[in-house]
């Protein structure tokens, strides 16, 4: 998305990014913002800039490349473009980058798709700030009444079908852009917003993630080919609620026919029944990132820590968080009322990760493949309910595991332990 570098003019009205605030920016910029090549940082005033500096200063500490839990991202190599391509425009913003793996970006990005003004709007959709987020007391976790659980459940089974919707498109040949265009079109005729859209600026309205790539990934003008696997992550903001949900999927019978991609796809599917069949009152959230390890190296496979599940309900990231390692110190356990998403991420290489120069993406160290799913959960008096459950007609699903001898692949239920 194109920075605006001008004064705003007379014409053209910014609001305050002062939280709560809701008076119209004047001149003011933040002057950290501006050393850092951050636009549009204005305030209405040098009083409203110090109230807010606290809960600002966070954007900061992206900027120089700090993730929320404070993992320093990788040293960004120069922002060189290289030359369109003659007939179809597309070219490699960042080819001088050593990339990890076999996929790059291909850029143009498409304009923003834009979201009516009569579907509600989170607190980030104009300044890319999510400001609720940011207030929130990180040890309290919400107890949904029953108006808030059944809120839930109708948001969750919206962002089931426009999941849905949008892997029935997956196919060879396709760009992840078209993905996103199909999810958003999705998202509006259900009235609902596409919670990435913004999101800390986040430029498209779902994340795509194939192969080497971790998560996060941007749609953008790549074309799918036979023997991809590709991530989906899709959540979405309806009625004042969020949902939260990917799945991995095969592109192609060649995807189907690689061990390795059908072993960590799997695998991880796998991973997240097993953590699932926990989820009861009084369980404690450090289990879960025991018998997902335990599973993933059973099958020769890496659980990627950095990532973790989250609380998800008016807000789309609150507490708890739901970490998918063993030995992990997370705080707290499960009680009726309880929303939260867990998953799981592993590779079939080595559990380390490398930002490109996007500050989205970020990739396997080896460029070996890796998977991810995830579901929103509902934790209930006697145990658990998972909203964003696919059903008997949902594209994808668990295949079985091949098992390679004398160079052929050959089946075994994918289910074995």
């Amino acid at each position: 998305m194109a920075e605006n570098t001008t004064e705003p003019s007379s014409t053209t009205k910014r609001k305050c990014l002062g939280a709560e605030c809701k008076n119209d920016a004047g001149t003011l910029q933040c002057p950290s913002c501006l050393k850092l090549g951050i636009k549009d940082s204005y305030f209405c005033s040098q009083d409203c800039f110090k109230k807010n500096w606290k809960q600002h200063a966070t954007v900061h500490k992206t900027a120089q490349g700090k993730t929320h839990n404070g993992i320093i991202r990788m040293l960004i190599t120069p922002r060189v473009v290289s030359e369109p391509e003659a007939v179809t425009g597309a070219y490699n913003p960042f080819p001088t980058y050593s990339y990890t793996g076999s996929v790059r970006p291909v850029y143009p990005l498409s304009a923003r798709r834009a979201v009516p003004k009569s579907i509600r709007h989170p607190d980030w959709a104009e300044t890319g700030i999510p400001k609720g987020e940011k207030r929130l007391n990180r040890s309290k976790i919400n107890i949904l009444d029953a108006q808030g659980q059944g809120a839930m459940r109708k948001v969750c089974k919206l962002a089931r079908e426009v999941l849905d919707i949008t892997a029935a498109a997956l196919k060879p040949g396709i760009t992840t852009d078209y993905l996103d265009e199909v999810y958003h079109n999705a998202c509006i005729e259900r009235n609902s917003y596409p919670s990435p859209l913004n999101y800390n600026h986040f430029p498209k309205s779902l994340c795509t993630s194939p192969n080497e790539v971790v998560c996060h990934g941007i749609p953008d003008q790549r074309i799918l080919l036979d023997g991809d696997i590709l991530n989906l992550d899709i959540s979405l903001y309806h009625d004042g609620h969020h949902a939260d949900l990917n799945e991995t999927y095969y592109i192609g019978d060649r995807a189907k026919a690689d061990p390795d991609s059908v072993r960590v796809v799997e695998t991880t599917r796998e991973c997240l029944e097993k953590a699932i069949e926990l989820v009861k009152p009084g369980c404690p959230f450090r289990d879960f990132g025991k018998a997902i390890e335990s599973h993933a190296k059973y099958r020769n496979c890496s659980v990627v820590a950095t990532w973790g599940g989250h609380g998800i309900n008016t807000e789309f990231h609150p507490p708890p968080w739901i970490p998918h390692y063993a030995k992990n110190k997370a705080v707290g356990v499960c009680k009726p009322g309880m929303t939260f998403t867990i998953e799981p991420i592993l590779t079939v290489g080595k559990p380390r990760e490398v930002y490109w120069p996007d500050d989205w993406t970020n990739a396997t160290v080896d460029g070996k493949r890796t998977a991810q799913f995830e579901h929103t959960l509902l934790v209930t008096e006697t145990g658990v309910e998972v909203l964003t459950a696919a059903n008997e007609n949902s594209p994808g699903g668990p295949i079985p595991m091949p098992v390679v001898s004398d160079g052929t692949a050959k089946d075994s239920k994918a289910s074995e332990t």
